[in-house]
């Protein structure tokens, strides 16, 4: 029995960008997408998508239940590293020299600018809730009321 390595990742993609979507987040697929977000006025929430089990079990419901907030980004968009590089390298380009770029994580922009992230450090071993916890402390410093 063959098993088709690509078929086998396409729908596991398919699952995790349709979480996202579903959520309200859009998908920036190339560098021309990032760009034309990261040009938005307000405050913007990036979610680095990854197929890992900590993306699917912690980042992603994380990504989710946190919007539903006094206080939430302008914005919802997503970059899938390891699928859409250019779109993550070059979202990568605008959080700064300190930023550590990791998968699966959360940067927060206010105009174009990172304020706030949430590295994989922060997501991988720990419970959906705390993830939820540390973006919504975020969103009450940087956020406003919608």
């Amino acid at each position: 029995m063959s098993m088709d390595f690509n078929f086998y990742m396409d729908d596991i993609t398919s699952q995790a960008r349709g979480e996202l979507e579903a959520g309200g987040y859009e998908q920036l697929k190339t560098a021309d997408d990032v760009e034309n977000a990261f040009k938005r006025e307000g405050t913007t929430l990036v979610m680095v998508n990854s197929v890992c089990g900590c993306a699917g079990g912690i980042a992603r419901p994380a990504a989710l239940h946190a919007i539903h907030y006094d206080k939430r980004p302008d914005h919802l968009v997503t970059v899938f590293a390891g699928q859409d590089k250019e779109a993550t390298a070059q979202a990568r380009m605008h959080f700064g020299d300190y930023h550590l770029p990791s998968s699966p994580s959360f940067v927060l922009m206010k105009d174009g600018q990172m304020v706030a992230e949430v590295g994989r450090h922060e997501i991988e071993g720990h419970d959906p809730m705390s993830v939820v916890t540390n973006l919504q402390d975020q969103f009450e410093q940087y956020c406003e009321e919608l």
